[in-house]
């Protein structure tokens, strides 16, 4: 009997390895901010290297009383950011979060990050996975993270 149930327990550990694997977080950072900004911004590569479409639908952060999901658009000629509800992570694919981009908000912040510090981010899946993460305190040039996959880590 204990042989039949033992198939059983390898799946179920299986499943649990790869829900918790679902979404990878590469190069996390938070751009450095000069003395008294009540905001910043985090920057990160998202990879999904499964077979499911994932998004990223919100997350947190002990350093911001809110931190939002957002884009850079063009309307009329002019980029504009905008808070988003979802930042789509297509199966088999890396998304940037970059200046310019995609990219996360921290506002309220509950004092200002010091360069070379870490930043915990907590992001949150629309499958329910929350991931946590460490994000250097960096200083981030403008179009910086728009071509970083020809270049090395910053």
């Amino acid at each position: 009997m204990r042989i039949a149930a033992l198939p059983l327990v390898l799946f179920s550990l299986f499943s649990a390895t790869a829900l918790a694997q679902s979404l990878t977080v590469e190069e996390a950072r938070v751009r450095a901010v000069p003395p008294g900004s009540p905001t910043t911004a985090a920057f990160m590569a998202l990879t999904n290297p499964g077979e499911t479409d994932l998004a990223l639908v919100g997350g947190s952060s002990p350093l911001a009383g809110s931190l939002e999901l957002h884009n850079h658009v063009m309307v009329d000629g002019v980029m504009q950011m905008r808070q988003v509800e979802t930042i789509p992570v297509p199966a088999g694919e890396t998304v940037r979060l970059a200046p310019g981009g995609w990219h996360l908000m921290l506002f309220e912040l509950a004092r200002i990050p010091v360069e070379g510090e870490s930043v915990e981010l907590t992001l949150t899946l629309d499958n329910g996975e929350t991931l946590t993460v460490e994000a250097p305190v960096k200083r981030v040039q403008p179009m910086e993270m728009q071509d970083d996959g020809q270049h090395g880590s910053h």
